[in-house]
């Protein structure tokens, strides 16, 4: 079975923005370019939406090591400094 590698946050970022502004600008240009990329980023949210779906337990116990808060660096604590 192939591994899905997920699609990132901004991948749903430029589909849901990409599809405001052809609804709102590029329809008020010409309707058919903009029914046109309209389609191609609703398509494009979608792809997103599945592909969140198919992470397996497996990757999110994986990419828990991606998480910024979870690194050593990084504490509310703050040790301090020796004299």
């Amino acid at each position: 079975m192939a591994k899905n590698v997920p699609f990132s946050s901004g991948f749903m970022l430029t589909s849901i923005l990409g599809f405001l502004i052809s609804v709102l600008f590029v329809m008020k240009i010409s309707l058919t370019w903009g029914f046109t990329f309209a389609l191609m980023f609703v398509i494009m949210f979608i792809a997103s939406v599945v592909n969140m779906s198919h992470i397996e337990a497996e990757d999110v116990l994986s990419m828990k090591e991606l998480a910024v808060h979870e690194k050593g660096h990084y504490s509310k604590n703050k040790p301090k400094k020796k004299k």
